[in-house]
């Protein structure tokens, strides 16, 4: 005797809709070598560019950013050529003050930035920071500033909630050759 099977209920559907969204391809990484950055990264979505002058570490240098946006997160890599060694470890500090700084927020050093191919540098840290949107609602961040010569780096990913899996995937594809 076939019986037909029971209508679905709310949680069942929920449970679906949810295991589908976590299998949707939001994050399809692929490995990016920003022009003139000497830097191979793993981003999870084609990474627009664009440049200005900023002052760092005492002087004003030419900031090349790269940066893509999905799944609610945005992920970014910055570099800067300073030219002069005397001036890496401060623009290293400026950039996590700055980042720190422009969510108003608390900091967590969770340790050395570790990409592969770095200049060995005390200021080259990981951090997360706890923040806030203009608005008031919360807004994290995962950051590393790392150098190699006089090239300095950050690389970050921004968003309201910050998928590990995605963190680790960023940040583990960062790569100095």
């Amino acid at each position: 005797m076939n019986r037909p099977l029971p209508a679905p209920g709310p949680a069942l559907i929920a449970a679906a809709a949810a295991a589908l969204v976590a299998c949707s391809p939001g994050l399809d990484w692929r490995q990016v070598r920003p022009e003139n950055t000497g830097l191979e990264a793993l981003f999870p979505c084609k990474p627009l560019s664009h440049a200005r002058e900023v002052p760092l570490g005492g002087a004003t240098g030419r900031m090349s950013m790269f940066s893509c946006s999905t799944s609610g997160m945005t992920f970014g890599v910055t570099h800067v050529d300073l030219g002069d060694p005397a001036r890496v470890t401060p623009a290293l500090n400026e950039l996590r003050a700055a980042a720190v700084g422009n969510l108003g927020g608390q900091e967590t050093v969770l340790g050395p930035a570790g990409v592969a191919g770095m200049t060995p540098n005390p200021q080259a840290l990981r951090i997360a920071v706890a923040g806030r949107r203009a608005d008031g609602s919360a807004l994290a961040q995962h950051a590393a500033f790392f150098a190699k010569g006089t090239h300095v780096y950050q690389a970050s990913v921004v968003g309201t909630r910050l998928s590990d899996e995605a963190l680790d995937s960023f940040f583990s594809g960062l790569r100095l050759p």
